[in-house]
C-alpha cells in the first residue's frame, strides 16, 4: 500500500494502491504506521506523496458500499484517525500533490504543513456535495483555516473541483511545479524549514496549528455517527450507487 523512501532526514509516504489510491482502511491504517514509524525512526520531516497523475482519488466508494453499518463507522472513524495523525505530527509535513486529487485526497492534504501541487490539467477539492455526501464541520473547519470562510463556504457548497491554478489562486494550495518536480519541491520546501532553528520553529508550528490539533484531539468526539446516518440518506445512497454505476462503465 505504500512505499516509504528515505531523504537524509526527511521519510516519504508514497501511497501506493493502484489504480488510483483509492483510501480503503487498510490504506489508511497504513497511512497512519507510516507517519508513526517515520517520527519513531527519528525523521524531522515526512512528505505524503502519490503515483504520477493522482494522488489520491478519495474514498474507496466502491468498497464502502459493501460494507454494514458497523463497517462504514469503523471506516470513516479510521479516515478520521488519520487525519488526526496528520493534524498532530510533531514533524512537518507536506503534501505532494502528484495529479488529481479529490474529496478524500484533498482533505488529507489539508492537515499538511504546506502543499506542492502538479500543475496542468489536474484538479483538486471537497467534492463530497456532488456525490451526496454532507461536509461535516471537523473537515469544513480544515480548509477554511486554508482558504478562509467565505471561500471556503463557496467551494465546499457547490462541491467544486478546481483545477490546479484555480487552487494556487485561492490558497489552496501553496505552489505549483512540474508533475515530475513535485516531490522535488516538496523536499526544498521541507528542508529550508529544518534549515531553521528546530526549538524555535516547531514551538511555532504547534501554537499556529493549536486549533486544527485541538479539533482532533479526541475522534471519538468527532460527529462520526452523525456523519454515517447522513450516509445512508436515501438520496445519498442513490447518488453514490449511480457514481459506481459509472465507474463500472469506465472499467
Amino acid at each position: 500500500m505504500l512505499n516509504l523512501v528515505k531523504h537524509d532526514a526527511i521519510t516519504e509516504i508514497q501511497m501506493a494502491r493502484p489504480p488510483v489510491n483509492a483510501l480503503n482502511i487498510d490504506l489508511l491504517r497504513a497511512i497512519q504506521n507510516g507517519v508513526n514509524e517515520a517520527v519513531q525512526g527519528g525523521a524531522r520531516g515526512i512528505v505524503l506523496s502519490g503515483t504520477q497523475g493522482m494522488f489520491s482519488a478519495g474514498v474507496d466508494v466502491p468498497t464502502l458500499l459493501t460494507l454494514d453499518r458497523a463497517g462504514v463507522r469503523g471506516f470513516w472513524r479510521e479516515f478520521f484517525v488519520t487525519c488526526a495523525a496528520l493534524a498532530h505530527s510533531p514533524v512537518p509535513v507536506v503534501a505532494a500533490i502528484t495529479g488529481h486529487s479529490p474529496a478524500g485526497g484533498a482533505v488529507l492534504s489539508l492537515f499538511c504543513d504546506y502543499r506542492v501541487m502538479a500543475e496542468g490539467p489536474y484538479r483538486i477539492g471537497l467534492n463530497e456535495v456532488q456525490v451526496g455526501l454532507i461536509a461535516p464541520d471537523c473537515i469544513q473547519m480544515a480548509l477554511r483555516r486554508i482558504v478562509g470562510a467565505y471561500r471556503a463556504e463557496r467551494l465546499l457548497v457547490s462541491g467544486a473541483l478546481i483545477d490546479a491554478q484555480q487552487a494556487l489562486a485561492c490558497g489552496f494550495v501553496d505552489e505549483l511545479t512540474a508533475i515530475d518536480q513535485v516531490t522535488t519541491r516538496a523536499l526544498h520546501w521541507l528542508n529550508g524549514m529544518l534549515a531553521l532553528p528546530a526549538h524555535a520553529m516547531l514551538g511555532t508550528r504547534q501554537i499556529a496549528r493549536a486549533d486544527l490539533m485541538a479539533a482532533y484531539a479526541d475522534v471519538d468526539a468527532l460527529p462520526i455517527d452523525t456523519f454515517v446516518d447522513a450516509f445512508y440518506h436515501p438520496e445519498t445512497q442513490t447518488t453514490l450507487q449511480q457514481l459506481v454505476a459509472r465507474l463500472k462503465k469506465k472499467d
